[in-house]
């Protein structure tokens, strides 16, 4: 089975994980990547409850007229008393903490009740296992960036402190895919944050909409 993980398309705010729809960007994004896609026999769509997954799915989807499901296991990561902050609040109010995090020597949760990489990792590779039990050869899914590094993360057997390796820069709609050997039950990583179809379009990329994840230095 092939499984085609897709970062959702741009959003339209700079808060951080709140639930909202696509940009202007994000809807192109979304169309780019689902003609691509269109190319590659996808026989089912999936995504997250979020909005933004849930429209990059339908934009998608409209190349594609297949079955639609939502799992809100591929949601992103709960990133607690940072949620509905700007990149500012965050570094003020949560300093220390984007500062350990930056140091990867810990699998710490986002502060006042978040998620960490492992916990990340464990309901998006049960999502990822029940998948594997469909009657599909190749399956599309809108997650998150989160859940992309997290899933990695696990799947390669990695230190869940290291998850922030992956990717400084995950593009927005950008495809990630994994194949799943179902004679020897094993996961295989064959392409990651793939965006060749955003070539000549460098407007779309991320770099104009966010720094990846950012550092914070105490002191």
């Amino acid at each position: 089975m092939n499984i085609y993980l897709i970062r959702h398309g741009r959003q339209n705010s700079r808060l951080c994980n709140v639930d909202v729809e696509l940009s202007k960007e994000g809807r192109e994004q979304a169309e780019l990547a689902g003609e691509r896609l269109r190319n590659y026999g996808i026989e089912a769509v999936y995504s997250s409850q979020l909005l933004r997954a849930k429209e990059t799915a339908d934009i998608i989807n409209q190349y594609l007229d297949k079955p639609r499901v939502i799992d809100e296991r591929w949601q992103e990561a709960d990133f607690g008393g940072m949620t509905g902050l700007s990149d500012e609040e965050m570094k003020q109010k949560y300093g220390d903490f984007l500062a350990k995090r930056a140091t990867m020597t810990e699998d710490i949760p986002y502060p006042d009740g978040g998620e960490n990489c492992q916990m990340v990792f464990h309901r998006a590779f049960a999502a990822l296992k029940d998948l594997t039990k469909q009657p599909y050869e190749n399956v599309c899914v809108v997650t998150h960036g989160g859940v992309l590094r997290a899933l990695l993360t696990g799947l390669v057997g990695a230190d869940y402190a290291k998850w922030l390796t992956f990717g400084r820069q995950i593009e927005n709609c950008s495809i990630t895919h994994i194949m799943y050997d179902e004679k020897m039950e094993t996961f295989h990583i064959e392409r990651l944050n793939d965006f060749a179809h955003f070539e000549g379009k460098d407007y779309l990329m991320r770099k104009h909409f966010g720094n990846g994840f950012f550092q914070v230095k105490k002191g």
